[in-house]
């Protein structure tokens, strides 16, 4: 219990915080210390902010498994209990397709035009699924498998994508500032016409991120 007490603490909130207050702290967060957002020649802040980012991600990701575990665990004693709230279905207007996102495979899915926003899709199956001009500002994509997929003029703002598998993945005119593509494999992928600057200023995370034969936004291919 000292643990999840400090991965509150990390997210400056309350013992016992729900998950939407959870990811309302994180998203905040990682606003205020995304190393983008520090003048680059100041290592010494850039260093603090990227430590901080890693502990908020852990602290966020440790204590959303922790109520997740907690909410099966109630249910298990209640039977009645739904696995799922309704509030954390995913909608897509354009299909009326329902789904729920602690489903793991959702390959070949189609969610053009779905509103994702604040969605949790980490560690989903979402390669070669139709996610085209989707709404996925601030969706948490951590380690979610989205080889292939067609991610055309979506809505990628502040999404976190650490360490997703974006391979060959369509990202054409796609939204990627504030995205944190951290050790995400974008091999093959296509960013042509992606937004990724603000200025002259990228706005993108991609330290350790995989880019073999990536076509940039300015449509040069990354060797």
């Amino acid at each position: 219990m000292k643990e999840l007490e400090r991965y509150y603490q990390i997210l400056e909130l309350q013992s016992g915080a729900n998950l939407e207050e959870i990811n309302e702290a994180y998203r905040d967060l990682v606003f205020v210390w995304h190393p983008d957002r520090i003048p680059y020649d100041n290592l010494r802040l850039q260093k603090k902010a990227q430590q901080k980012l890693q502990d908020i991600n852990e602290a966020r990701e440790k204590l959303r498994l922790y109520k997740l575990e907690h909410e099966q665990y109630s249910c298990s004693q209640q039977r009645e209990c739904k696995p799922f709230s309704s509030r954390e279905k995913i909608y897509s207007p354009s299909t009326s397709y329902k789904a729920e996102p602690y489903k793991k495979d959702l390959s070949g899915k189609n969610f053009s035009q779905a509103n994702l926003c604040n969605k949790d899709l980490s560690g989903r199956n979402l390669s070669y699924a139709d996610l085209s001009r989707a709404d996925l500002s601030d969706a948490f994509m951590h380690k979610a498998v989205l080889r292939g997929a067609n991610l055309s003029e979506a809505n990628l703002l502040r999404a976190n994508l650490l360490l997703a598998d974006l391979r060959e993945v369509n990202l054409r005119s796609a939204n990627l500032i504030g995205a944190d593509l951290s050790g995400a494999d974008l091999s093959g992928a296509d960013l042509s016409g992606a937004r990724i600057r603000s200025g002259s200023r990228l706005m993108v995370k991609l330290i350790g991120t995989k880019l073999s034969g990536t076509i940039m936004p300015d449509g040069r291919v990354y060797t």
